[in-house]
């Protein structure tokens, strides 16, 4: 072997050590101790005595087993499919929108991005102030149109709750959807609806035709990437309703996060989010497998 070729080797692995060790400190310490944890009966007192007995599959068996888990998992997937079709219209409709030229389209797009850069904290405050049944201004402002006698209440509600959450985190995920998909409808080459209009296709049609089938790449990581994102949001139903009222907006994320830093039960709380984990895998799993057979021209078993 040359002394070039050892040189390039030594390069390459300088790239990857620091790389493999980052991934391995911060990333597969943390999932193999979490799974560890939920096997165990980890409290605060381990923190002090340094036991946690061997459980087994309790912490799975209980949690399982709750009434409480089945109606968090049922929210779970309302909040996380309500959020993405509402996140995927409307950014897709933005996007189209900002595909044609106009004054200020550019200040336009960098104002869209702004609700995606706040903390999530500053916008579930902000909204929870703006949803206010006594004093929020969406209630003022629906009086005053005379649309309604009465506040709406829009966090105390048990429904109306996990309406407006899904509402909120509607508004985060929109800047997203809309410049991942503003950037996939760029790399369409304009000469082939060009040539569909010579063909006569209108709006509709070239966009069926055309747009939906290129931009299905593109589709597919939005929506993957949304569904991993959404299973996991807590900072939003934490700030604008904790879980409340009566549970309404109750989700595996943050029973997860009750276990572990309400109820100090890190057992339990590891065993959920290991749940939440497998569930979202099995969620991206079953939707690049659909995805990938329709893209082949197979049907879906």
């Amino acid at each position: 072997m040359t002394r070039a070729r050892v040189w390039e080797h030594i390069a390459q692995w300088t790239f990857i050590v620091p790389a493999g060790a980052y991934l391995l400190l911060f990333f597969g310490y943390p999932i193999v101790k979490n799974v560890v944890m939920s096997f165990q009966q980890y409290t605060t007192t381990t923190f002090y005595t340094g036991a946690a007995p061997f459980v087994g599959l309790r912490n799975y068996a209980e949690i399982l087993s709750s009434d409480l888990f089945s109606h968090a998992l049922l929210t779970t997937v309302l909040f996380s499919v309500g959020s993405i079709f509402g996140q995927f219209v409307l950014g897709l409709a933005f996007a189209l929108f900002f595909q044609r030229r106009f004054p200020l389209g550019g200040v336009l797009r960098s104002l869209l991005l702004l609700p995606w850069l706040l903390p999530l904290v500053v916008s579930g405050t902000t909204w929870r102030w703006m949803l206010d049944t006594d004093t929020g201004v969406v209630n003022d402002v629906l009086r005053d149109l005379h649309l309604l006698s009465s506040g709406i209440p829009w966090l105390t509600g048990t429904s109306e709750a996990l309406v407006s959450v899904i509402l909120i985190n509607i508004w985060v995920g929109v800047p997203f959807n809309t410049a991942i998909l503003y950037g996939g409808l760029q790399d369409i080459p304009t000469h082939l609806y060009e040539a569909a209009k010579l063909d006569g296709a209108g709006p509709v049609t070239s966009f069926r035709h055309v747009t939906w089938p290129l931009l299905r790449p593109v589709v597919s990581v939005v929506l993957v990437l949304g569904l991993m994102y959404t299973v996991k949001v807590l900072d939003i139903i934490l700030v604008v309703t904790g879980g409340g009222p009566a549970n309404a907006t109750e989700t595996i994320a943050t029973q997860a996060y009750e276990f572990s830093f309400q109820q100090f039960e890190f057992g339990r709380g590891a065993a959920m989010g290991n749940v939440l984990v497998v569930i979202s895998l099995a969620f991206a799993l079953f939707y690049l497998r659909v995805n990938r057979r329709v893209r082949n021209g197979g049907e879906v078993p």
